[in-house]
């Protein structure tokens, strides 16, 4: 089955008030700003505080997107967890939601787990959900995971479940991977998601899906000019700028950083607030983070 998702996604920031609670009307905001972008919605993953969050916030914070208007066509939900009763009661709720495809992050707490163990916790995954609506695309962060998704791993599961594992979001920031995906499953419609937009313009032309990309938070029409114009007479000038920008905050830590730019777009400090262990970007970082925009013409402040 070719996948039905394409473009570009941000891994929804999640703001949080005084009290470190999930800040619902804040999340609708920023959710409707990033689909009038022409960003879709990969809410619960690594930039979105996601290991931070319970299964109960998740699911409400779902819920109140979707009583808000906000499109379930445009959600691409992260749903993997260490447990496997958390990630099928997750990636259920997703499903009967709406989503068109869940993002699935391997168990991440074992070291060493094989292809035999990841492809049975995918395998019971999908087979407790069991809905043909599911389309699952793989997670593959193994600097965070410990947990690889090998190409042997892909195409095991895309021979078992070919018309529910439809993707993959390679984070690994390696392009020879995400160039052996593309090649090796990209003919059949498998959907390869490079994690940030650097790579878009060199990931396009072999047959990419977009990106899935943090910094989508903060430039989403910049992202999405990349993507919808990497051929054109412009793209050259805009993957420079997205480059720009980009480079800017993954020397960074990147949720704070993220956080403090929305907090100057916004005029709303509550949004620099984060859930420990992470802790809010240094005055002295955040003012050099916005001497650092400014220099490549990305307004902080509207």
């Amino acid at each position: 089955m070719t996948s039905p998702l394409r473009g570009v996604y941000a891994p929804v920031l999640t703001p949080f008030n005084d009290q470190l609670e999930p800040d619902v009307e804040r999340f609708i905001d920023h959710a409707r700003w990033l689909v009038d972008n022409q960003a879709g919605l990969a809410i619960f993953g690594t930039n979105s505080e996601a290991a931070s969050l319970s299964v109960d916030e998740r699911i409400n914070l779902t819920d109140r997107l979707l009583e808000a208007g906000i499109p379930a066509a445009s959600l691409m939900p992260g749903t993997g967890a260490c447990s496997i009763t958390d990630a099928v009661t997750l990636t259920r709720h997703a499903v009967e939601s709406g989503a068109p495809g869940v993002l699935v992050l391997p168990p991440f707490y074992y070291k060493g787990v094989s292809d035999e163990g990841l492809f049975a916790y995918y395998a019971e995954l999908i087979e407790r959900v069991g809905d043909d609506r599911l389309g699952i695309y793989l997670y593959h962060i193994p600097q965070v995971s410990h947990a690889p998704i090998s190409l042997a791993l892909i195409e095991r599961l895309r021979k078992a479940y070919p018309q529910t594992v439809l993707g993959i979001k390679d984070s690994s920031g390696d392009w020879n991977n995400s160039k052996a995906i593309i090649d090796a499953f990209g003919a059949d419609g498998f959907a390869v998601f490079p994690a940030s937009e650097s790579l878009l313009s060199r990931a396009m032309p072999h047959g990419a899906a977009g990106c899935i990309s943090a910094t989508v938070n903060v430039n989403p029409a910049g992202i999405h000019a990349v993507y919808a114009g990497w051929n054109g007479p412009d793209g050259e000038a805009l993957q420079a700028q997205a480059d720009a920008i980009r480079q800017i905050f993954q020397v960074l830590p990147m949720i704070p950083a993220m956080k403090y730019v929305k907090s100057q777009k916004t005029g709303d400090a509550q949004w620099q607030n984060v859930r420990p262990p992470l802790t809010r970007l240094a005055p002295d970082v955040a003012e050099k983070l916005v001497r650092d925009l400014e220099a490549v013409s990305f307004a902080v402040t509207e």
